[in-house]
């Protein structure tokens, strides 16, 4: 009787470490209706430089009195608002203005579709984490301005390196996509982080529309 006890013993307790067993490794599993973190692309190698708040960058803020005009691409076929006095850089249906470390450029590329938030972030952000300077803090959304509807991407990264000092600074970036007949048009707004150019940036967006 000792030995038949012993050995109902022996089974009862290999059936509790297995049962032990399984219920360890379950616990290591996401349940099926968990999402999954989205995983980023590779960000490049380029470390983000210190924040210098916005109001310490002198002409970092555009003024509330700032004049606007209007920039009309022929090529492109599109126009926006941009600051009056801004300095002009253009290349066919590209164009970028800028006055100290502020900067507003539009570049048009082909695309089949109208982007969206969803896919913008499979597509465009992996591209900007691994091209871009020091790329951080994306966020994605669609959003619904007087002209039709665009994705906006809101990003920081690092400016690009001063030519005589070297210096860099941390910027913020509004990024927004416009889709119209197979021409995507980027329109991207930077700025120190912590300038005040929060209006200025809206009205330049809402601005844009094809012709």
């Amino acid at each position: 009787m000792t030995r038949v006890r012993k050995h109902s013993l022996l089974i009862i307790l290999t059936l509790c470490l297995v049962i032990l067993a399984g219920c360890g490794g379950a616990s290591s599993m996401l349940p099926a209706s968990t999402p999954v973190p989205t995983q980023s692309g590779p960000a490049s190698k380029e470390q983000p430089v210190p924040v210098v708040s916005g109001s310490q960058i002198s002409g970092s803020d555009i003024p509330d009195t700032q004049a606007f005009v209007t920039s009309t691409s022929s090529t492109g076929h599109y126009q926006l608002e941009v600051p009056e006095g801004w300095a002009q850089t253009s290349n066919g249906a590209n164009v970028s203005f800028t006055s100290n470390l502020n900067a507003l450029q539009v570049t048009l590329t082909n695309a089949t579709s109208q982007p969206s938030a969803s896919t913008v972030r499979n597509d465009q952000v992996p591209t900007l984490q691994q091209t871009g300077r020091a790329i951080r803090d994306v966020k994605v959304r669609d959003v619904q301005l007087p002209n039709g509807p665009a994705t906006l991407i809101t990003y920081t990264s690092n400016s690009d390196p001063n030519s005589v000092t070297n210096k860099q600074v941390r910027l913020e970036n509004n990024r927004y996509l416009f889709y119209h007949n197979g021409k995507l048009a980027t329109l991207t707004l930077s700025a120190p982080v912590g300038a005040d150019n929060v209006d200025q940036w809206a009205r330049i967006a809402r601005s844009f529309k094809w012709v």
